[in-house]
């Protein structure tokens, strides 16, 4: 043969390959390279910025991508314009813990019948495909409860230390401290109020010192919230309080530590909100690649968690747990880097 034909050949092998490669990616990106906008409660969270990164790689690991929106203030209006932002961006999901869990709905439906599916973790909301809990709701709020009484000797006034009034998480896990509280061991223990810190580190401090003015009797802090315990315990770390309060909740361990070892707080309860973030990103990835559509009995592979199951939740919807709370002491705190 030619080297003129020779040429020509190798020329229509080169465009034939380059057309094969073409259609292969072409295909693959009908399942891969998505986006979706993980929407937190704030972006100045610690909890949420590390539940957050664990959603970045999940979405690294399927070849998608994520972008990380949201106000700096634990309200439904500050997650607003993060909304607004995936419904022009036509995300392919939102990944929400909701601030309000009506409030932020009317947005989301907007982005639902634009195609996005839409998941929400830590705190739930009421438009969502699919809702990835932390640990059972349950289970959190009544173990909360007994860890406190157990701290406090099941007996004294104790006070609620909590995120936002509105905050859907916060206020199942105290319905079920209250039916705790209900049970005969606790007849000597009563709750004098709940407070509000939203998740915000001065006004969760100074919401720790106006309970402590108010009952000079108490014995107790319970704080459902990273941001809470942490200001609550800073606090009293340092005053007249320390050691004889007894301070639990759900903390990071991270932020707890130089707690539990200057004796401060003695036990304190959360799950590895990596994880959370690393499930939540393969369910939306699912719900947008047609894995699964959120029904009740339906299963899904999370990448290094493996494989999950969706159940009917409390309130009649489908959720995954992602697994039990997990409780830190002086034994094992240092062991995790969280």
């Amino acid at each position: 043969m030619h080297g003129r034909n020779w040429t020509v050949l190798l020329a229509a092998i080169i465009v034939a390959s380059v057309a094969v490669t073409a259609a292969l990616a072409a295909s693959s990106h009908s399942t891969t390279g998505k986006t979706y906008y993980f929407i937190p409660k704030d972006t100045l969270n610690p909890y949420e910025v590390i539940a957050d990164h664990g959603g970045k790689l999940a979405a690294a690991s399927l070849g998608d991508k994520q972008v990380v929106s949201s106000g700096t203030e634990d309200t439904a209006a500050a997650q607003q314009p993060a909304i607004q932002a995936a419904i022009q961006a036509h995300a392919d999901g939102i990944v929400i813990a909701g601030n309000d869990p009506q409030a932020v709905c009317p947005a989301l439906k907007q982005a639902q019948a634009q195609g996005a599916k839409i998941v929400a973790f830590d705190s739930d909301v009421s438009c969502r495909q699919l809702f990835i809990n932390q640990a059972d709701t349950e289970t959190i709020g009544r173990s909360q409860m007994q860890l406190l009484a157990k701290l406090m000797h099941y007996k004294g006034q104790f006070a609620i230390l909590s995120a936002a009034s509105t905050a859907t998480n916060q206020n199942a896990w105290i319905s079920y401290m209250k039916l705790e509280l209900k049970k005969p061991v606790y007849k000597n223990m009563k709750l004098v109020k709940i407070y509000y810190g939203n998740d915000n580190p001065a006004q969760s401090r100074q919401a720790t010192v106006s309970m402590l003015q108010a009952y000079p009797n108490l014995k107790g802090i319970e704080s459902p919230t990273t941001v809470g315990i942490s200001s609550a315990a800073q606090y009293l770390s340092t005053s007249k309080y320390k050691k004889k309060v007894a301070l639990t909740g759900l903390g990071l361990p991270s932020q707890m530590k130089k707690y539990v070892h200057d004796g401060t707080v003695s036990a304190f309860a959360l799950w590895n909100p990596e994880d959370l973030g690393y499930l939540a990103g393969y369910a939306v990835s699912a719900l947008a690649n047609g894995k699964i559509t959120g029904k009740v009995g339906e299963t899904f592979t999370a990448g290094k968690l493996g494989k999950y199951k969706i159940i009917k939740g409390p309130d009649g919807r489908p959720q995954v747990i992602l697994g039990p709370p997990y409780t830190f002491t002086i034994k094992n705190v240092d062991k995790f880097k969280f």
